[in-house]
């Protein structure tokens, strides 16, 4: 088995067939996108192909180590994640395409108006063991 991390994001993707901002949904359409989540991770339990997932809040900071004694650097000139991703979910499965087909079904996901939101998922598998060196 190998694990993939599925990663949504609120933008930087190609514009998702419904892409109405989540924060335009009435408080029914978002309780339908968030059991739709929560069933979907139910039936990846049920597989054993479920590892974890989370939605995430939209704050948060960079950090750097900026040298002994010295405060950590918060923020920078970086793209802001907190902006880009939504949440994660990682799953263990037998291969990249059942990774991509998982991406699919999680890809239905409801939005405004009760419609899939068909937004693009990015799938990338876990590092299963550190990069070869040649010399």
């Amino acid at each position: 088995m190998a694990k993939y991390l599925l990663l949504k994001h609120y933008r930087g993707a190609p514009a998702a067939v419904n892409d109405v901002p989540m924060d335009q949904w009435s408080p029914e359409e978002i309780s339908a996108h968030v059991q739709y989540m929560n069933d979907f991770a139910a039936g990846l339990e049920k597989t054993g192909e479920f590892v974890d997932g989370q939605a995430l809040a939209p704050e948060g900071a960079w950090v750097r180590y900026d040298g002994e004694g010295r405060p950590p650097v918060t923020d920078g000139p970086f793209a802001e994640t907190k902006d880009l991703i939504a949440g994660w979910m990682i799953i263990d499965v037998d291969s990249y395409e059942r990774a991509v087909e998982l991406a699919g079904e999680l890809s239905a996901a409801p939005g405004a108006g009760g419609k899939p939101i068909h937004e693009w998922l990015e799938v990338r598998p876990f590092l299963a063991e550190p990069p070869t060196i040649t010399e």
